[in-house]
């Protein structure tokens, strides 16, 4: 008896809970939105929306390890934000955790018609567009000026190969990158026209692209500084003992403070192939969690509509060098004279964005683990790669 009258107590203590949760009020007029960015971004985008939505207060919360903590909240009203600013490369992820809310029905028709179809592609998974982007960000072929003339600015591969022969020694070097980081790699690999992984998962999905990619770069590597971190690879070029690097927009303004005549360059064509070193883009933009979509929605709509403006794109290049998403930015006179903003938006042109799958994760340890074999270790490639296909095919298949 005591036992029933127990469980009994327990029923009516949880649905009389339910009841105080279901009759909880949301304030749809408050929007928490959470970041990894730096002050400037959210300075514009606090100052832009307080204007464009005054009757929505938006709190910007920072948050160190993002993807941690949503895994940890998930789409818990009481703790999860309503939206989230953050790279597009985890939209997978989130996909697959069921937390976010898709993202064009929640705009109106055709708000999307000026954005560049690279970001879209980026913010997209399995078919559904689950960010709104806001800029996005390459790796830029940048050079000296002092050292590295007008005239000697390679057009292809083959003609930094030469440079750098030319112009390697005695402590100074044509030419340097992190050659043995997946990010960095990933531009040779498209250029053969290669991947680190297929839309659906399958890793290197053309073998021989990779291989050969990875055989051609050897060349270049050994030119190059042995040791790859961003540390080594940044001093040198700052320092000017280094006439040119292949770098991402980060390095622009230290470049400049260092009083380096700094140029911007196309990225170089691989002779073989006729293509391009593409390198990976990333794209920052706003994702919404489905209670906020599904409670908050006209505030969510509201901020969105305001996101979705050239406005906000022209006030991000001005205030942090970002590349807007929205192509009708470029259009600014303002923006128009930034060398870095506009060389980010021609290298658009052939960038692969990073892919958002889940399956991505494991990827960037194997690539490391064959750079590094056959880069630092003189391992032969095609062992190298089987091992890495062999290691891949084991992550992804423990992941299901």
């Amino acid at each position: 008896m005591k036992r029933i009258l127990a469980i009994l107590l327990i029923a009516l203590l949880a649905l009389s809970l339910g009841g105080c949760s279901a009759r909880k009020e949301v304030d749809a007029s408050k929007l928490v939105i959470w970041h990894d960015k730096e002050d400037a971004v959210v300075e514009a985008l606090s100052a832009y929306l307080a204007e464009a939505c005054p009757g929505i207060e938006v709190t910007f919360e920072k948050k160190t390890s993002l993807t941690d903590s949503l895994k940890l909240v998930g789409n818990d009203p009481s703790a999860a934000p309503d939206m989230f600013i953050f790279a597009h490369d985890k939209v997978g992820v989130f996909a697959e955790m069921d937390i976010l809310a898709p993202i064009e029905p929640l705009l109106a028709e055709d708000a999307l018609a000026n954005h560049l179809p690279m970001t879209l592609e980026a913010a997209t998974y399995g078919g559904t567009l689950y960010q709104l982007p806001l800029y996005f960000e390459t790796l830029l072929f940048l050079y000296n000026e002092r050292y590295m003339l007008e005239g000697s600015v390679p057009a292809t591969t083959e003609e930094l190969y030469q440079y750098m022969q030319a112009n390697t020694g005695r402590g100074r070097y044509g030419f340097v990158e992190q050659h043995s980081t997946a990010y960095y790699a990933a531009a040779w690999i498209h250029g053969f026209g290669g991947e680190i992984i297929s839309a659906n998962g399958e890793p290197f999905p053309d073998a021989e692209a990779v291989q050969d990619a990875l055989a051609y770069h050897k060349k270049f590597v050994e030119l190059m500084p042995g040791e790859t971190e961003y540390a080594t690879v940044n001093t040198l070029f700052l320092e000017g003992k280094a006439d040119s690097t292949i770098g991402g927009p980060w390095m622009v303004p230290s470049a400049r403070e260092a009083g380096i005549s700094l140029g911007i360059a196309p990225m170089p064509v691989v002779d073989e192939t006729g293509l391009a070193l593409a390198p990976y883009s990333g794209v920052q933009g706003v994702h919404v969690l489905k209670f906020a979509a599904e409670n908050k929605e006209d505030s969510v709509r509201a901020v969105l509509a305001a996101l979705v403006e050239p406005e906000i794109g022209v006030t991000l290049a001005l205030a942090s060098g970002c590349a807007p998403a929205n192509a009708l930015c470029y259009d600014d006179a303002a923006v128009a004279e930034d060398e870095m903003v506009q060389a980010m938006r021609a290298t658009a042109e052939i960038a692969v964005p990073m892919p958002n799958i889940p399956e991505m994760d494991v990827m960037w340890t194997v690539v490391s683990d064959l750079l590094t074999d056959v880069n630092l270790s003189g391992r032969d490639v095609q062992e190298s790669f089987d091992d890495a296909l062999a290691q891949a095919q084991n992550l992804i298949a423990n992941m299901q």
